[in-house]
């Protein structure tokens, strides 16, 4: 199959009503450049207020360097990012007060304990109630267990819970997730998937979800857009996007772009 960046109206991706939300994440032509190559080439996304959004792709396809520039923490060489209506990097400080950002590789503090770590964020976050907003994170996650412990006590997987429960302490208008459950046991990722679809369905707020789990992807994300060597190959929901590419699952379009792109760069090592 042929890949072309896909064109179509925004009411085919997050469902009738996605074009009558107000617009969270607005990425206009973003490019980057590296020594080795363009990483970036034109990519452009919206994400409106309570889509569920998965930004996939094999290794090198530029969806990292895409959340970079959409989290402001790179900037691009083209294009321009808006979020919550502010232009980056000008009031990237006012975007990111409506931002929650997740990865299983970001540190916790060692001998911090869990609600301490918390309390911290609720009261740089501005909470007006921050002790009463980090106990309903520690029960929506259920993590109760955890407020005591330090650092050094929790397993990858108990971190990665702890950061998804520090990145929604201020109900944020867009959380930017980058493999969320990749470390989490299959019990866990069902906890915290429930979380945060409730989270979702109940305040409004946006997922960016990025992940290699294409199983995890099509529970979590009501619409998908694939990367390939920089540029959008496919934008719509998990069916129609695997249907497009006449496979059963986004797993059999990943694999298939992964093919794509190792045949490419046999040619170009070919040359």
């Amino acid at each position: 199959m042929r890949l072309t960046e896909d064109t179509s109206g925004p009411e085919e991706h997050g469902g009738p009503d996605a074009a009558d939300r107000p617009v969270v994440l607005d990425a206009r032509g973003l490019v980057k450049e590296y020594r080795r190559g363009r990483a970036v080439d034109g990519v452009s996304l919206t994400v409106h207020a309570g889509e569920r959004l998965g930004l996939l792709g094999p290794n090198g396809a530029g969806k990292t360097t895409t959340l970079l520039m959409c989290l402001g923490a790179v900037e691009p060489d083209g294009g321009e990012v808006e979020i919550l209506g502010r232009t980056l990097p000008a009031r990237r400080a006012d975007a990111m007060q409506g931002i929650g950002f997740v990865a299983g590789y970001l540190p916790l503090p060692d001998r911090v304990r869990v609600r301490e770590y918390l309390r911290l964020y609720a009261d740089l976050y501005g909470l007006r109630e921050p002790a009463a907003a980090v106990e309903a994170a520690l029960a929506r996650f259920g993590i109760e267990h955890l407020a005591h412990a330090i650092g050094t006590e929790l397993s990858s997987g108990q971190r990665t819970l702890v950061g998804i429960a520090k990145a929604a302490l201020h109900q944020p208008r867009l959380m930017i997730l980058d493999e969320p459950t990749a470390s989490l046991d299959p019990d866990i990722a069902l906890r915290v998937r429930t979380a945060l679809l409730k989270l979702s369905a109940e305040q409004g707020t946006a997922l960016l979800v990025t992940s290699h789990d294409m199983v995890e992807v099509e529970r979590l994300c009501e619409r998908v857009v694939f990367l390939h060597g920089g540029r959008i190959a496919a934008d719509g929901t998990p069916e129609d996007v695997a249907r497009r590419f006449g496979r059963q699952d986004l797993e059999g379009v990943f694999l298939h772009l992964a093919e794509e792109r190792d045949r490419e760069r046999e040619k170009a090592v070919g040359r």
